[in-house]
């Protein structure tokens, strides 16, 4: 068995202590062989202004999400459920994330501000020739105001369906999956819900609305914060659901893949969404799977100071063509999941594979092997 001399890593994960991310990445880092990471909470880096790592402390961010403490502070709305404040989130949270000084990051501050700002993240991408569907509002030029504008753009650009989504939303907040007819009907799907105050709430439930006033009154109270609109791609389906893929991308490899099927527009798995089956998708993909895989990785590579992003991938109906719909900072909650087969993850979950990977990147994260045992590996 292989002898470690020396200090074990010194972890620090950045994150909401009582969050099942934050366990399962310690316990995946202690399983591994480092110490028990430190937890620094993000009330905590909000409380005091920022935070300075020692040199030799491995810095991992973790989401700040599921924490009402820290979401009001984010957001600055009394309500989690309230889908409105993501503007102000993206720039308090950038704040929090350019505080942190000092240690060996494997989030890169500039990574983070495009990866949360999804009209950024499709300019990043479409520059560097990844596939991606066409938006009316990639970049900085073409912000839109309201649901008129958005109507109009749409006929414009020939766009009879898109989704319109909050520029820094995650977890589907506020996504309406928009239909038009040529006799002018519109129909919304989204889990955004009108209570009998008027404010808008996210739900579990998903629900259309056909009523267009209804529409531009969740568009027009969400446009403030920035809205990316793109069009809707018709994806492919598994046992007749809508299908998507979640490829973690880790050091530059694809990793792992979860299946996300659904027979709503939006697959995410606590809307009702279920988990499909990587080896039928693969099988009807066929050749084109490789593709799939190395689409993937050229979307993390636009993001070289970032060790691990989750990127959803859309394929296309035929499964011969993929579009990347996002890239997510913290895409690797995929419990229970191990790596692809033939992939360098075999095996691990996505944790265990980052501080692998982690290890090879940074000399700081490895313990010193001793000359004897590594001769008996060898043997």
């Amino acid at each position: 068995m292989t002898e470690v001399r020396g200090p074990a890593p010194r972890w620090v994960i950045v994150g909401n202590g009582e969050n099942r991310r934050v366990g399962m990445f310690a316990e995946a880092a202690v399983t591994a062989g480092s110490a028990k990471p430190r937890v620094l909470e993000w009330r905590d880096v909000l409380r005091e202004g920022g935070h300075e790592f020692a040199a030799d402390e491995i810095v991992r961010l973790d989401s700040p999400g599921e924490n009402a403490e820290v979401d009001r502070v984010l957001r600055g709305v009394p309500d989690p459920t309230r889908v409105e404040g993501s503007a102000r989130w993206y720039v308090r949270f950038l704040e929090a994330v350019r505080s942190l000084r000092g240690g060996v990051r494997l989030d890169d501050p500039d990574d983070i501000a495009v990866l949360f700002d999804k009209r950024l993240c499709h300019e990043r991408l479409a520059r560097a020739g990844v596939p991606v569907p066409p938006a009316l509002t990639s970049g900085t030029a073409a912000p839109v105001g309201d649901w008129s504008e958005i109507r109009e753009r749409m006929r414009e650009a020939e766009m009879a369906r898109v989704f319109v989504k909050l520029a820094h939303g995650s977890s589907a907040s506020g996504v309406l999956a928009v239909e038009s007819t040529r006799a002018g009907r519109i129909r919304a799907t989204t889990s955004v819900e009108i209570t009998s105050d008027g404010t808008l709430h996210n739900s579990l439930r998903i629900r259309r609305y056909t009523d267009e006033r209804d529409i531009a009154t969740i568009v027009d109270r969400l446009a403030p914060d920035g809205l990316h609109v793109e069009r809707w791609i018709p994806k492919a389906s598994q046992d007749n659901r809508s299908t998507d893929l979640r490829v973690v991308v880790i050091a530059g490899r694809a990793t792992h893949v979860v299946v996300r099927t659904s027979r709503a527009p939006m697959t995410n798995l606590h809307l009702g969404g279920s988990r499909g089956d990587v080896d039928a998708v693969r099988a009807a993909a066929g050749e084109h799977w490789a593709e799939a895989m190395a689409i993937c990785e050229r979307a993390a590579a636009c993001f070289p100071g970032t060790l691990c992003v989750g990127v959803d991938l859309l394929p296309v109906i035929g499964w011969r063509r993929f579009v990347v719909g996002e890239v997510n900072a913290f895409g690797d909650l995929l419990p229970r999941l191990t790596g692809l087969p033939d992939g360098p993850a075999a095996g691990l979950d996505t944790y265990t594979a980052q501080i692998r990977a982690a290890r090879d990147r940074h000399p700081v994260a490895s313990p010193t092997v001793s000359s004897r045992s590594m001769a008996g590996c060898a043997s």
